[in-house]
């Protein structure tokens, strides 16, 4: 995990053109991945038997692994501006860790203010907050640093909460989505909504092939700090009606009454369709016209390769998983701009469970499916 960047020893060649390379380090199958921005080439995965793994790109085999628990490791996270602290969300219990110790593993620190099992959890660019969504609908937000619990984010989700982000432009914002086809954007340091979206109230698409799962969210995307520069600020969201949706949450949050924002309800929005559309702000809908995925997406995310946030990556139940070039498209509209958004589709045989990408030129896509191996591809 040195700092430095040394090619890849001669012992470890790149894998065939469009193979992807296999990394083994697991027994079960694979929940979660995170990428190093730090350290390029530094993968992170977790999974089903309770392991964690670290992986250097550079090398032929697994670095270390830690056994964080004996359940099931739903969601791990790096500790914003160090990464030399990982959080891992087992059942109820969020455990951080430091990895110069893993070779003695103990845990640094430990919550467990979760009444259900955690999905998400995810930590703050600007702040020592982290967050954890949880079956019972709830997101819990922890400080870090006092070590307690700061805020509960409540009474919106009617269902499991999925996925939670924090916006990193808004130093109390935060965005949450769950099985209720709900996306709630909040002001963590009040405890309530700016606003609330409903994708069961609005159309699932035109296409006669699109499937016709609820608009469940499954996760959330939201571009890192220095990806925004130049961008819109806006949110990715996988559905399970098989829709890749791109938000400008600014635009979204501007069409909104400052009366409806003071409001739990919003309910200028919530009562109809046709309310909820003129309370729309600028949305990109990447769905099967636009040759994207005919099953459940399970993850999306942004592109940290290249010029970072331009490319939004999304993986579903049809085992794709797809590369988006959605930058031209949010602003030009759906039906305006003669280009294809859809890049790239690759059949990883699977369903996938998770996505992350890296900042390298190569070997820079890490997808985690239903198989308990982690597959490493390199796109664009």
């Amino acid at each position: 995990m040195a700092d430095g960047e040394p090619d890849r020893p001669a012992a470890c060649p790149p894998p065939p053109p469009g193979k992807p390379r296999r990394l083994k380090g697991h027994e079960a199958a694979l929940t979660c991945c995170i990428a190093s921005r730090a350290r390029p080439g530094v993968v992170v995965s977790s999974a089903e038997d309770g392991r964690i793994c670290f992986f250097d790109l550079r090398c032929r085999d697994l670095l270390f692994s830690v056994e964080a628990g004996k359940g099931p490791v739903s969601s791990i996270c790096y500790k914003g501006g160090n990464e030399d602290v990982v959080y891992a969300a087992l059942g109820t219990e969020i455990v951080g860790f430091d990895v110069h110790m893993a070779s003695s593993w103990k845990p640094l620190e430990t919550y467990n203010y979760n009444k259900d099992e955690i999905n998400q959890i995810s930590f703050s660019s600007r702040s020592t907050f982290l967050a954890a969504a949880d079956d019972s609908g709830d997101v819990k937000i922890i400080d870090t640093r006092q070590k307690c619990l700061y805020k509960t984010l409540r009474s919106v989700h009617t269902s499991i909460c999925s996925s939670v982000q924090f916006l990193s432009w808004r130093t109390w914002g935060a965005i949450s989505g769950g099985l209720d086809s709900k996306l709630a954007m909040w002001d963590f340091s009040k405890g309530r909504p700016y606003k609330v979206i409903d994708f069961g109230m609005t159309e699932t698409g035109n296409s006669s092939n699109q499937c016709f799962n609820p608009a469940f969210v499954h996760s959330i995307a939201v571009p890192e700090e220095d990806m925004s520069i130049g961008l819109n600020k806006i949110c990715a969201i996988a559905r399970g009606d098989g829709i890749v949706e791109v938000i400008d949450i600014e635009s979204e949050l501007a069409n909104t009454s400052s009366k409806a924002r003071k409001g739990f309800n919003l309910k200028s929005c919530d009562k109809a369709k046709e309310n909820l559309d003129q309370c729309q702000g600028k949305r990109l809908r990447l769905d099967y016209a636009s040759g994207g995925h005919t099953a459940a997406v399970s993850c999306v995310t942004f592109s940290m390769f290249g010029e970072r946030g331009k490319f939004v990556v999304s993986g579903a139940n049809d085992a794709l998983v797809k590369l988006w070039n959605w930058s031209q498209h949010l602003d030009a509209g759906q039906d305006d701009c003669s280009s294809d958004p859809l890049l790239m589709s690759i059949n990883t045989k699977k369903k996938v469970n998770w996505i992350c990408t890296t900042p390298t030129d190569s070997e820079n896509l890490v997808v985690c499916d239903t198989s308990k191996v982690m597959k490493i591809y390199t796109v664009a």
